[in-house]
């Protein structure tokens, strides 16, 4: 008889543990989700404030830019935001985990880190190596990317750093772009791939594309368009 109290003791106390396992597991994913999909205010707030700054720096050159490529304007403004906050100069951050993966390549333990072949880094040094593995100019693009372009890294992060980094979104995300997958394009820009099926994104910050898309509609291309390159 005590047995059979113990056991049922013992289940009882199981399903509370399942139910309780389950209930806040239900929560962290209503958070999480909810964070993904909605701007906090205090990066609302921080956002807005960027706002006039970010066009005194590179309005010009977005404008620019977006109509050499046929790209969307109010996007390079979001996506320049997130990436540098419209400061200038844009700044720069190193990835150690891109570095790693480019010593790989150049030592021959990695086939390949995306177009990036031993052949391109044959007399890479490692300062070279780390300049490849930063990310530089307003979009942040990482240094590895000038092998696309066909670039130096002093070109993307010079004062032509706008006019490339266009060139790298229209070379490989800029259909998607100019088909208005606005979302897709954040995440692609940041991660590397579309906007994930589950709705959960990848990014390393989640209010990245929520925040983007936020800020697009805060930027708008002057009428007529020449008035700002004047």
């Amino acid at each position: 008889m005590a047995r059979k109290r113990a056991s049922r003791f013992d289940t009882g106390r199981l399903g509370h543990f399942v139910g309780a396992f389950l209930v806040f597991g239900a929560l962290y994913l209503a958070w999480t989700y909810y964070h993904a999909h909605v701007v906090t205010p205090w990066h609302a707030a921080g956002d807005r404030a960027g706002k006039d700054v970010a066009e005194e720096h590179y309005a010009v050159d977005v404008l620019s830019a977006a109509r050499k490529y046929d790209l969307d304007y109010s996007y390079l403004m979001a996506l320049l935001m997130l990436e540098c906050s419209g400061k200038k100069p844009a700044g720069a951050r190193f990835e150690p985990h891109v570095y790693k993966r480019l010593q790989q390549v150049r030592d021959g333990k990695r086939r390949s880190y995306e177009n990036v072949t031993p052949a391109h880094l044959a007399d890479a040094s490692d300062d070279a190596l780390r300049n490849l593995a930063t990310s530089w100019g307003p979009f942040q693009l990482m240094g590895y990317k000038c092998i696309l372009l066909d670039v130096n890294i002093r070109d993307i992060r010079g004062p032509n750093g706008v006019g490339h980094g266009a060139d790298w979104i229209n070379q490989t995300y800029g259909n998607s772009l100019r088909a208005g997958r606005f979302k897709d394009c954040f995440h692609m820009h940041n991660t590397g791939s579309p906007y994930p099926k589950t709705g959960l994104p990848r990014t390393h910050d989640p209010q990245y594309v929520p925040r983007g898309l936020a800020m697009m509609n805060q930027f708008t291309a002057p009428e007529p368009p020449d008035a700002i390159l004047h």
